[in-house]
């Protein structure tokens, strides 16, 4: 597994059923314009290569790599207007929401060969 620089630049990863329920609820709302429907908890890459080696296959080793100059070392998107107008936030961390994709993309690769 490849991380890139250091590895402390951080990004906002979100569960599909999250963003659905927010598109949902934005949706059925009388509100218009842009609302940002991510996650706002934040993980730096090498955080998430640690999780995704933990729960995919921990003999795995992690590569560094040099990073690219364009590379932002921070993403985390404000989901305050959500929050207040639409009375919505992500529910499923990515701890918790990894293994359910992991398992969902096993079964569906895998079992479906059978």
């Amino acid at each position: 597994m490849t991380v890139y620089g250091d590895g402390k630049q951080t990004r906002s990863f979100q569960y599909v059923s999250d963003l659905v329920d927010g598109l949902v609820t934005l949706m059925e709302s009388e509100h218009v314009g842009p609302f940002n429907l991510g996650n706002p908890g934040e993980f730096t890459m090498l955080e998430l290569a640690e999780v995704v080696k933990e729960i995919v296959d921990p003999s795995a080793t992690i590569e560094f790599k040099p990073n690219t100059a364009d590379d932002p070392h921070k993403r985390r998107p404000d989901i305050t207007k959500a929050k207040e107008f639409l009375n919505w936030e992500p529910k499923v961390s990515l701890r918790e929401g990894l293994p359910l994709m992991v398992n969902d993309f096993r079964k569906r690769v895998f079992e479906d060969k059978k």
